[in-house]
């Protein structure tokens, strides 16, 4: 990219620089010193506590007017990390191309100032305007005591991130015209939650969908995806259109439409929706604030919804089945560890396995701890299930699930999906779609054909596990913990719920799996309460909906 980019002085800017003269000098020799002192042979003392209105104000429009100006290291110096923030700012002009910038604040609402930016960006003979809005906070410096910008890179684009740059030049991939599993076109402004499986869709099959490549304005992203290389480029303005190329995927308009609306209710959801007959994923959706995809990458301890691999484990290895004994004690002590069951739920020492998954009964499952091997759920979850080899090749970046053998009361607590044990949304869905048809099919949104990717391989569940499977989950559904959630679905039905206590928080995490015929879906809502809380009533709105 091109150094030395001038960046025109617009209407406005000069009339503050000129207009605030006297302040601008000082406080650009002040802000080259950056956090760490004021200028030399200055004798203000050192100020304390919040940021005045004032100093807001005075900070945020020499911070603005060097930023307009084009002046990467006088507008970093006045936050208080000034190298991250040059670097970005600089990148703004020579790199991202965009010239004429002109800022308007808004009206601070404390020590936070929202502004709106409009500014033009140029590149190869083409230009296009570009305006979108941000804001800032001004804090105190913590040793040189000067009211500096908090600096972020959302300060500079509300779509960056850590680590993230602007550029501007020919795509990395052709543009693709994604379209549903009917040939509806499918587009992140329709369907949020799919822009960044999108982005990496174009990454990956932009060149194989036979399309050309354009010229944009992107956000780079130097942190790994969930697979480890770099994530795909954010576009956020085209300047001159490729040609772009037809791809075909797994989803399903209907059944993503659904999932959008449904995890719109809940903060920190996701959900996941796949065809246990093909192992193709139906919908992804996520509600977030931080654009993470959890609901195929997230890493989370799953709660109950592991008794799913849990009980065909017990089962696997002929410690009990699902008309076989599974007392349900009020607690049970592991290695000095003591689990309890929910509050409400009444102790049955003459429960079978089933009764007790249907309720839900912790204490059950870790009962069997003492029969069972350190790695009996761990080779259960890898050989049966498909889970935690590390060898899911979905179409795009996702987390294979992790059921590590540990010892000690993580034993007893993986059997209840704490300890160790990490799933995500997709990873539960599969495990619901294996128990239903009994045989693993790793999950797919893009057909293996595409690029001739070799699916993993498990050798699933016996004929006689994945029926006792089955029906105690359709027991769950219709008269168990997930009867009030899935009340009302017709046709072959089955569930799980869960919660899952993390790292202390007060409120737990829900989780809920089920299927309905040919469609599997799991659920996660972050500090979102037990499993019929939240979770389940996404499940069930995409089970409705998805057919």
């Amino acid at each position: 990219m091109g150094k030395g980019v001038k960046i025109a002085v617009v209407g406005g800017v000069c009339a503050v620089m000129v207009g605030g003269a006297g302040y601008g000098l000082h406080t650009i020799a002040s802000a080259l010193n950056g956090d760490g002192g004021t200028a030399s042979g200055s004798t203000e003392a050192a100020r304390t506590g919040p940021p005045s209105a004032g100093e807001v104000a005075e900070t945020s429009k020499a911070f603005f007017a060097a930023w307009e100006k084009g002046d990467a290291p006088a507008a970093a110096g006045y936050t208080n990390y000034r190298e991250a923030a040059q670097q970005l700012l600089a990148a703004y002009g020579d790199d991202a191309h965009i010239t004429r910038v002109r800022i308007d604040p808004g009206t601070p609402a404390g020590r936070t100032v929202p502004f709106t930016v409009r500014a033009v960006v140029a590149y190869g003979g083409k230009a296009k305007p570009i305006g979108y809005a941000s804001r800032l906070t001004v804090v105190r410096g913590q040793t040189s005591h000067r009211a500096l910008v908090d600096w972020d890179p959302s300060v500079v684009h509300p779509g960056l991130r850590k680590g993230d740059t602007l550029v501007t030049g020919e795509a990395e991939a052709p543009p693709i015209e994604a379209v549903d599993r009917d040939g509806k076109v499918l587009t992140a402004a329709k369907y949020p939650s799919l822009g960044p499986i999108l982005d990496e869709l174009r990454k990956r099959y932009g060149g194989r969908a036979g399309g050309r490549p354009g010229v944009e304005l992107a956000v780079r992203h130097e942190a790994a995806g969930a697979d480890g290389g770099r994530a795909a480029d954010t576009t956020l303005l085209t300047l001159a259109k490729g040609r772009a190329g037809k791809l075909r995927t797994t989803l399903g308009a209907g059944a993503q439409a659904a999932a959008e609306a449904a995890v719109e209710k809940y903060k920190d959801a996701s959900v996941v929706a796949v065809r246990p007959s093909t192992g193709e994923i139906l919908a992804v959706a996520n509600h977030r604030d931080d654009g993470f995809d959890a609901a195929l990458s997230g890493e989370r301890p799953p709660g109950s919804t592991m008794k799913i691999v849990s009980a065909a484990t017990l089962i696997d290895s002929g410690l009990t089945s699902a008309n076989g004994k599974a007392p349900c004690p009020p607690s049970a002590v592991w290695q000095s560890q003591t689990f309890h069951n929910m509050k409400d739920l009444a102790p049955n020492e003459n429960a079978t396995l089933s009764e007790s998954f249907a309720r839900s009964c912790n204490t059950a499952f870790v009962k069997f701890a003492d029969d069972l091997g350190v790695d009996a759920l761990t080779r259960e979850a890898q050989d049966r299930f498909g889970l935690g080899r590390d060898d899911w090749k979905v179409g795009v970046p996702s987390f294979d699930g992790r059921v590590p053998a540990a010892g000690g009361p993580d034993t007893a607590a993986n059997l209840i999906g704490q300890g160790k044990v990490q799933m995500s949304p997709l990873n539960m869905a599969s495990v619901t779609a294996t128990a239903k048809t009994g045989v693993f099919r790793q999950p797919v949104i893009v057909p293996l054909s595409l690029d001739h990717r070799a699916a993993a391989q498990a050798r699933g569940l016996p004929a006689s596990t994945s029926q006792q499977l089955r029906a105690m989950m359709n027991r769950t559904a219709r008269s168990g913990t997930a009867a009030g959630v899935m009340a009302g679905l017709t046709g072959d039905i089955g569930a799980k719920t869960g919660s899952a206590e993390v790292d202390g928080n007060v409120t737990s995490d829900s989780w809920f799996a089920g299927y309905r015929d040919d469609v599997a879906a799991a659920a996660l809502v972050q500090d979102g309460g037990h499993g019929i809380d939240a979770a389940g009533p996404i499940v069930a709105t995409v089970l409705r909906s998805a057919g």
